[in-house]
């Protein structure tokens, strides 16, 4: 018989799943969203991270709290110094203020528990990711042979699709490995770094990837005609040609129609890393961007990203689905079932994943509450205001911008009055990011962009406007001033 621990503990359980309960996280949150949109408080914690570790430094709990206490802790221990995404001056990395009904959802999503990969375990979830699988192939222009399973992200989605490319250019790699006579992946010197680690986790080595230089910060399609004609006389095997759809370092698209044909014209798989980029389907201004998708065998596509989704929902297409599906040519029986056409249903027959978040229901709410449409019109509100701040920047005698914005990424770097050399402005620029970030004013990244330390921002908020982008400007020049 259960003793009275256990029956304490039910009690708990029953007491978490009331109203009042659920009203409790729901006030931290409001209350969150509401300082946060507002512009009130930080942007970021000016605490390091070892005195922040000094919070979580205790023993396991051996018995529970009441409810009311740990929600305080979430409010001053993990919310209160946690990255403000919602505040308007948050311009950091490419992680979104989600949607509010995808965050609602989220709970949904928890509370059903449901495991997507198999069928008869997701008996409602696994067919609503068919069907949005299937409207994301059709935003592409693909036909209706083609297919594609949710991921964890674009990195996730990349490796899968090189996967499904691999076992097409070595048919019997599953049973026999890769060989002594690895194929050739090329990609960009812009490439997202999951392309190089997918190809060493692949088994095809490192010294197997051609690196095609840049032009204007995206692949110089000359540049990769020659590498492929220099691999084809030299009789190497191009298993995969990896496009960028909205680069990391600078949201710039590569020509996805020209690469397409060549890749169309030697029989090459290509494969268009748009996890950042390729949400610009939904903008009736922007797609443009990506003519020639269509053209590709694989996509990857992160909605966590410019669809503004929570963390975490990839997606990888495919142009045949059946490339996926031969990817993975492990069978398990006491999962995947031919009875009543069940395995044409299962995800795990296209998946890394077996036990699989059912994200997809976030992403059918973001269409059904917001429309293609209204998040389409939040992507050009983002490029809008990347757009504004480069104008600003161009006006501003104490900066550079690097490059024009194509999406909503921008890198620029303070140069002062002009008396520094490059290894001093790299030293300022460091140090300006650091300090402006930990004034709690603004939050914005760097990196490295043809040789140089540069200042780089990413606009994800769509409350993020023009006032916003001239303090985020007139605060690093102020900070680089002393203050």
């Amino acid at each position: 018989m259960p003793d009275d621990r256990h029956a304490l503990v039910i009690a708990e359980l029953d007491a978490d799943m009331s109203t009042a309960a659920a009203s409790a996280f729901a006030t931290l949150i409001i209350d969150y969203f509401k300082e946060a949109r507002d512009g009130r408080g930080p942007v970021s914690t000016s605490l390091a991270t070892s005195l922040i570790a000094e919070r979580f430094d205790e023993p396991m709990p051996m018995e529970g709290a009441p409810l009311a206490a740990v929600i305080a802790r979430l409010q001053h221990d993990v919310i209160a110094d946690s990255n403000r995404l919602f505040h308007p001056r948050a311009v950091g990395h490419q992680v979104s203020p989600p949607l509010p009904a995808t965050i609602w959802t989220e709970s949904v999503i928890a509370a059903l528990n449901q495991s997507v990969a198999v069928s008869e375990m997701s008996p409602t979830a696994t067919p609503m990711e068919h069907r949005v699988v299937r409207w994301m192939c059709d935003l592409v222009g693909f036909d209706g042979s083609a297919g594609g399973t949710l991921t964890s992200g674009g990195t996730e989605a990349t490796f899968t699709a090189l996967l499904a490319a691999r076992s097409v250019a070595i048919p019997d790699v599953w049973s026999n490995g890769v060989g002594e006579d690895p194929p050739v992946v090329v990609c960009g010197e812009h490439a997202h770094y999951a392309v190089s680690r997918a190809v060493s986790e692949l088994g095809i080595g490192s010294r197997n990837i051609s690196v095609v230089p840049s032009r204007d910060w995206k692949m110089d399609t000359d540049a990769l005609r020659k590498t492929l004609d220099d691999l084809a006389s030299q009789r190497r095997r191009v298993m995969a040609v990896v496009a960028t759809a909205g680069s990391t370092a600078t949201g710039s698209f590569d020509d996805l129609d020209a690469i397409g044909q060549l890749c169309e014209s030697r029989g090459l798989w290509m494969h268009v890393d748009g996890a950042h980029g390729a949400s610009a389907l939904l903008s009736a201004r922007d797609r443009a961007r990506l003519k020639g998708i269509e053209r590709a065998r694989s996509i990857a596509w992160d909605p966590h990203k410019m669809m503004l989704l929570p963390l975490s929902a990839g997606l990888l297409l495919v142009r045949h689905e059946r490339d996926l599906e031969n990817a993975f040519s492990q069978r398990a029986p006491y999962l995947f079932h031919d009875a009543e056409g069940a395995r044409a249903w299962d995800q795990g027959t296209r998946s890394f994943q077996c036990s699989r978040r059912a994200d997809v229901i976030k992403l059918w709410v973001a269409f059904q509450r917001y429309g293609a449409r209204g998040i389409g019109a939040l992507y050009d509100g983002l490029c809008d205001a990347t757009r504004a701040m480069y104008e600003v920047l161009q006006a501003h005698p104490s900066f550079e911008t690097l490059h024009a914005p194509e999406s909503n990424i921008l890198c620029f770097r303070f140069v002062g009055d002009g008396s520094l050399g490059d290894g001093q402005l790299d030293v300022a620029n460091r140090d300006l990011r650091e300090r402006y970030n930990g004034s709690g004013a603004g939050w914005i990244t760097a990196t490295t962009l043809g040789g140089q330390r540069v200042l780089r921002v990413t606009i994800m908020n769509p409350r993020t406007t023009v006032r916003h982008v001239r303090e985020i400007v007139d605060g690093l020049a102020r900070e680089a001033r002393g203050g």
